[in-house]
């Protein structure tokens, strides 16, 4: 009894709220100064953290970048590797030879991509931008990461023609490479899966949405008449296949094209091996496509009123052609003009004119 009285006397209800007060403030310091020692501990390898950009209305990406954390460091050499003709064994091509800023980085003006020692590929190149919403890569949908998706041109004979090795033989004494690579990936050797990744941070980060018809969904830009129309008309036609906001479901489908019968590119088959797959190819974004020519898989339209005209008059019926396009799709010449006018509205000009995307100097 006497040493509970002693210690009711200790622990007073004013000492024990004082003593409570003192206790939770401790743990919120230790909890802050544990936190902040992270923090700082994350930040002494000196990178600048870059947040991954999603427009107001699109949808959640589908690539987060969580085995490839996005940084201004990362970022900025995968530009120079973008733009460095050194990853070619030519050295005279680099990823931009066919991946033009003008073009919405796409092949500008051109049929098909020029590769290595004069030679020609298969495919127009597809635009670079707005790829972590994609979940597969390439005209046939071949690869399932933006990793992979580098890869295969830089190893490609008639596109880049070089190999890992090669270019790291070429690079691995560039005193500007060494320190590059070293900050960002925290290793002495420069490795290709780092090569790999930091391209990744400069094609991902890309993002295109700041067009007329951007401005319009946000309201403070209005369209014309006959923009409106063609937006109607582009709902009412179009958009199953290219739907808001990034204007491509980025499925495969046979739109009806007749094979070339020089390259006798059959799309998907050629991945799976499947009849069922003949002739599918990824459908594109509409974004940007005004200034993106020249147009589909293998750059056979010059104009977009070409590649309109082909689903008025020119869907070639077979039993892989996607069943929305069967009897094509039916518009006046004056309803045809509209669409192509609000095409035009998709044209991102700040992108294409953005700085950080342009070559470094």
């Amino acid at each position: 009894m006497g040493n509970s009285s002693k210690l009711a006397v200790q622990f007073h209800p004013v000492r024990k709220s004082f003593l409570t007060i003192l206790f939770l403030s401790l743990i919120v310091f230790l909890s802050t100064y544990l936190f902040g020692s992270c923090k700082k501990e994350q930040d002494t390898n000196g990178l600048a953290v870059l947040q991954q950009e999603i427009p107001a209305g699109f949808p959640q990406p589908a690539y987060t970048f969580q085995d490839n954390p996005l940084s201004k460091e990362g970022f900025e050499l995968g530009r120079k590797l973008f733009y460095d003709g050194r990853l070619s064994i030519d050295n005279l091509h680099p990823c931009s030879s066919c991946h033009q800023q003008i073009g919405g980085f796409g092949t500008f003006e051109h049929d098909r991509s020029h590769g290595v020692f004069d030679s020609h590929t298969l495919r127009n190149a597809p635009v670079l931008f707005n790829l972590a919403w994609s979940t597969s890569f390439h005209w046939d949908g071949e690869f399932a990461s933006l990793k992979d998706a580098a890869a295969q041109p830089i190893n490609g004979h008639i596109e880049m023609g070089e190999s890992f090795e090669g270019i790291i033989n070429k690079i691995k004494d560039d005193k500007d490479y060494q320190e590059r690579f070293k900050k960002v990936f925290r290793f002495p050797f420069i490795r290709p899966e780092y090569i790999l990744k930091a391209l990744s941070q400069f094609t991902g980060y890309m993002i295109s949405a700041d067009s007329k018809y951007d401005r319009y969904k946000k309201g403070t830009e209005v369209f014309t008449v006959q923009e409106d129309r063609g937006y109607q008309l582009y709902k009412a036609n179009c958009a199953t296949c290219h739907p808001e906001p990034l204007f491509t479901d980025y499925s495969l489908r046979n739109i009806g094209l007749p094979v070339d019968n020089f390259l006798k590119d059959y799309g998907r088959l050629r991945i799976t091996g499947k009849k069922e797959d003949s002739l599918k190819f990824k459908v594109p974004t509409l974004r940007n496509t005004y200034i993106s020519s020249n147009y589909m898989h293998d750059g056979r339209f010059n104009t977009l009123a070409q590649c309109i005209n082909h689903y008025r008059n020119g869907v070639q019926q077979s039993t892989t052609l996607d069943p929305i396009l069967t009897g094509g799709i039916t518009l006046t010449n004056a309803e045809a003009n509209d669409i192509f006018v609000f095409l035009r509205t998709l044209t991102d000009s700040a992108f294409l004119r953005d700085p950080r995307f342009q070559q470094p100097q």
